[in-house]
């Protein structure tokens, strides 16, 4: 049995906030860690995307903050993406709202005035990619004298996309003592390097993960036509309520997009070539449910983290079973299960029995057309080679 907020050491005013969204409990990164960050110790969690660390990092930071000086936050927290800046304030900002904390997103390819004037209105907890956080310290805009608590949120991933430089120059620019929380899907290499450098004996946590939780997942690999493909994609993704799909390329995520449009199924898509705000609006329009399906790239994808998305649908098949399982990790979060389908033409086939290979699955690959019924409830269907 998990282990009440209240429990761990959260405050009433706080605990109180997360049961009005229905949160009573805590996920595995919270209960080890949680106790650990409210005391004061530096803490370093290793946990994958979709394991509840935003509320892990947030409410200590939201419980120890004081009120800020214009310009002068209290707490930060460092972000490999845009979305996941967003994110993090929007998870963050109502629960802070009770306290009269204000959570702001800060990040290039955003207007950086309104940033400025925000900042100068007295933000306590800031979001924020590294790079627009430097320019904004360069501009004298931003002081991190009153910065009492850290937090590096996807280490590895800040590392991978080569931002340790300025993640190094941030860190070393805060003058007054704090504490420092890290999170990462992996604690080695270069993250180490960190811990080593930038943390004060740090308590270590860890997240059992059987790696990307296909335990947890239903998949499933379906033969279909190209003229009926969008059709057969639409027919399932009517069976949940979040459907993220992945292509190849951007152009075809755009094409896919107006195809499902056509067939009554609201989508967007998320790729490197649309605005920032097109991508944000996409996100957000999707995470409350007013998209029923996301298309996406295998880039793009890196910036998504929607809890409950209950399906993934392969519509091109990924190039190799490691992007297969990035991809498929969208779903069967955070303890929930999630169903996960790979489309197919004819002369994909080897590809994909290859990849099944990789992934330890034997599976039959049906024929399927879009008027099968099988198409509503591919849970609780059993495969089998000809349907």
């Amino acid at each position: 049995m998990t282990t009440s907020f209240d429990a761990l050491g959260v405050a009433p005013d706080l605990a109180g906030a997360l049961a009005a969204q229905g949160k009573t409990h805590a996920f595995a990164i919270q209960e080890l860690t949680l106790a650990d960050a409210l005391a004061g110790r530096d803490v370093c969690g290793k946990a994958k995307t979709g394991s509840g660390k935003t509320l892990a990092f947030g409410l200590p930071v939201l419980q120890t903050v004081k009120a800020a000086e214009p310009s002068r936050p209290r707490a930060i927290i460092l972000v490999p993406t845009r979305e996941l800046a967003t994110q993090v304030k929007e998870e963050l900002a109502p629960i802070g709202a009770v306290r009269d904390i204000t959570v702001a997103a800060i990040y290039g390819g955003a207007d950086i005035e309104k940033q400025i004037k925000k900042l100068k209105a007295g933000v306590e907890v800031i979001a924020a990619t590294p790079g627009r956080m430097i320019d904004l310290i360069d501009r004298k805009e931003l002081d991190l004298t009153d910065v009492s608590i850290v937090t590096l949120d996807e280490a590895d991933r800040m590392a991978d996309m080569g931002f340790m430089p300025q993640v190094e120059w941030i860190l070393r620019h805060i003058p007054g003592d704090h504490q420092t929380l890290l999170f990462s899907a992996t604690l080695d290499g270069v993250v180490q390097g960190l811990i080593d450098r930038y943390q004060t004996d740090p308590v270590r946590h860890e997240v059992v993960s059987e790696g990307v939780t296909v335990a947890q997942m239903t998949q499933r690999f379906l033969r279909v036509h190209q003229m009926d493909k969008v059709k057969v994609a639409a027919a399932i993704s009517r069976s949940g309520q979040k459907t993220l799909m992945f292509t190849r390329t951007k152009r075809m995520a755009d094409k896919l997009v107006e195809q499902l449009n056509e067939q009554g199924v609201k989508a967007a898509a998320i790729h490197g070539d649309l605005r920032q705000s097109q991508r944000e609006k996409s996100l957000a329009d999707f995470t409350a449910g007013k998209l029923n399906v996301l298309v996406a790239t295998d880039v793009a994808a890196r910036g998504i983290h929607v809890d409950d998305i209950d399906i993934v649908i392969h519509f091109d098949p990924p190039e190799d079973h490691k992007a297969y399982l990035h991809r498929s990790g969208r779903t069967a979060r955070a303890g929930q299960g999630g169903l996960v389908v790979t489309l197919l033409l004819w002369d994909q086939e080897l590809e994909v029995k290859r990849l099944q290979k990789r992934l330890g699955e034997n599976q039959p690959m049906p024929e399927v057309f879009s008027n099968n019924p099988i198409l509503a409830d591919l849970t609780n269907w059993v495969p089998v080679d000809k349907v």
